[in-house]
């Protein structure tokens, strides 16, 4: 028993470069902390693909471990490599194009066809995401002018999450902040409506207002009056 663990501890020192890779693997994949197998390949974000169909059962005979040890979650899976990890695909993606490539080969070509591809499995568009993270609904501010650190985002960087066109952070949608005056001869208090400008002024400034206001009510109702086309005169 002793003989088989320390057996063990060594192909595992071994096969994960020494100590720092195996307490590595040890943090980030708690339940095998000495699981084995081949390499398959790896994506654009550094995670690293196994598989052992010998074994461990089926469900367990393929993993991953992150590339990013301190920011990994499912998501963090490219699409075309969960797949193979969810037994999806037989292939992993480092070698679907032969896998492709050898069983279209089978199927006979039923007309003459001019398109530059030969079949449309397997087509995938070059993308660029967010420091190679697949699900961009994490880059986004955790707050006004912080950015995002867990993520790297810096403050005043753009988010990378997908708004609908109607949505209010939608660029698109945003409209550019424009004023129309202000209440200051130095331009310090800008308003961009009346309805702004209204909020802006102080007690004093509103009473002088409705002050005015009055005052040209009441010279206009004593103009009336004294050119006789009726109206009473206010005051007396």
């Amino acid at each position: 028993m002793v003989y088989s663990v320390v057996r063990t501890v060594q192909k595992a020192l071994k096969y994960r470069g020494g100590w720092k890779g195996l307490f590595e693997h040890m943090y980030t994949n708690g339940d095998y902390p000495f699981k084995f197998g081949t390499y398959m390949g790896c994506d654009a974000a550094g995670n690293r693909y196994y598989e052992n169909r010998v074994d461990y059962p089926f469900g367990q005979h393929r993993w991953v471990e992150p590339g990013d040890i301190h920011n990994f979650d499912s998501t963090s899976i490219s699409p075309e490599w969960q797949g193979w990890m969810t037994s999806m695909n037989d292939e992993p993606p480092c070698s679907e194009e032969t896998y492709i490539a050898q069983k279209t080969d089978k199927v006979d070509q039923m007309c003459a066809s001019n398109a530059p591809d030969k079949s449309n499995v397997g087509l995938q568009d070059n993308l660029w995401n967010f420091k190679k993270m697949h699900n961009q609904s994490q880059i986004r501010s955790r707050g006004y002018g912080i950015g995002n650190p867990i993520v790297g985002l810096p403050p005043g960087a753009k988010d990378g999450y997908y708004t609908q066109p109607g949505s209010p952070y939608n660029e698109a949608n945003i409209k550019p902040l424009e004023f129309i005056g202000s209440l200051d001869t130095d331009g310090g208090r800008k308003y961009k409506s009346e309805k702004w400008a209204e909020r802006l002024k102080t007690a004093e400034e509103k009473a002088a207002i409705e002050s005015a206001r009055k005052t040209d009510v009441h010279e206009f109702v004593q103009s009336v009056a004294r050119r006789g086309r009726g109206g009473t005169a206010i005051g007396k």
